[in-house]
């Protein structure tokens, strides 16, 4: 049966951050002061420190162990024929106690060509909870060789600093940001937000200082800073591109109506679709509207922002579960079409349709 996760919030980060998550949450005990990620239906460990990360269902077993001995169950069919037993999704709560340092994720490509045995890179989306700014980009060209300076000396701060070289972007409630991989990034102080994301844990990490971490040594994936700068996009981005990759709900309402039928309703910018698909479902959606709602059926992640809710599906037998802001729902292939019921807010993650490939 579908099932409401309970936190999953790894300690220690090198971050501070988690108590936003457990109010969020309205859970009872509080995140400790470093514990500014919850990974939500997670079949993949943190970095280094397997199984920390991992889901684990209610009877113990790892979520990952679960989906291998029954993919057809978890996956669908065309999925597992596509993609095989990989979930392809991660989603995070992330409380930003602190603002992130800065950073980048490598392309699918290029972890293929450079990691042994991964082959994920990171994609990934934000879905804004709470107001702040994020960073986004180069404004202009840096050559490779002058990101190397700067991390090295950790010039951060100023115009001509790594953060000062960044779009930086006021975010509101409601707004989608789309972080391409390659793309330096960083979440400013005092943002939460819901991560749709490629299922890795990988970054280049080009700042450190005041942070918990030993950038000089992990920062560079154990492949030395001329390597690991190659997975970063060096190349300027104007405001104008960088805009499209955010969508606000004003910009959703009329992209919706834009897009054909039978394609999924992603909040997310469209070159997001290569890697994973997040739906907005309002109960009702308007006034006097509709307050029932059925899902697609596939391997999906739930988070409810707000109102009151009941999921229904019919795997083995008729199921109803009550669901209030905070809960994060797993929901299988063979658990659906589920349906919602009642007035409230969701977010619904998938993997990329079968028939998509990254580009």
């Amino acid at each position: 049966m579908p099932t409401i996760l309970p936190a999953n919030q790894p300690p220690a980060r090198f971050y501070r951050g988690g108590p936003q998550i457990s109010a969020f949450r309205a859970t009872s005990s509080s995140s400790g002061p470093f514990e500014p990620e919850d990974w939500v239906g997670s079949t993949t460990p943190c970095s280094g420190s397997h199984p920390l990360g991992l889901t684990r269902l209610a009877d113990g077993t790892l979520l990952v162990d679960a989906i291998r001995a029954d993919p057809d169950h978890w996956l669908g069919t065309e999925h597992v024929r596509a993609f095989g037993v990989d979930t392809k999704l991660l989603v995070k709560l992330l409380d930003a106690g602190q603002r992130l340092p800065v950073h980048a994720h490598p392309h699918d490509d290029w972890v293929k060509a450079h990691l042994e045995g991964q082959v994920h890179g990171k994609a990934e989306a934000w879905y804004i909870l709470t107001p702040g700014e994020v960073y986004l980009g180069l404004q202009e060209d840096v050559p490779r060789e002058t990101l190397k300076e700067l991390t090295l000396q950790q010039q951060i701060h100023g115009p001509d600093g790594l953060l000062g070289k960044l779009h930086r972007l006021e975010v509101k409630p409601g707004d989608a940001v789309y972080v391409p991989p390659r793309f330096l990034h960083a979440v400013g102080e005092g943002v939460l937000l819901v991560e749709v994301q490629e299922p890795a844990d990988l970054s280049i990490l080009l700042e450190w200082t005041g942070f918990d971490l030993d950038g000089l040594r992990d920062g560079h994936l154990g492949l030395g800073w001329d390597t690991a700068l190659t997975a970063v996009d060096a190349r300027g981005r104007s405001r104008d591109e960088i805009e499209k990759l955010v969508t606000t709900k004003d910009k959703r309402v009329q992209r919706m109506a834009e897009l054909k039928a039978g394609i999924d309703k992603s909040v997310f910018a469209d070159p997001s679709q290569d890697y994973f698909v997040m739906e907005e479902i309002h109960l009702p959606a308007d006034a006097g509207g509709d307050t029932t709602r059925t899902l697609a059926q596939g391997f999906s992640l739930l988070v409810v922002l707000g109102g009151s809710l009941t999921l229904l599906t019919n795997s083995p037998s008729t199921t109803a579960i009550h669901l209030t802001r905070g809960n994060t729902v797993l929901l299988a292939y063979g658990e659906g079409p589920a349906i919602l019921e009642g007035q409230g807010q969701v977010l619904v993650a998938r993997p990329p349709r079968a028939d998509q490939s990254p580009s």
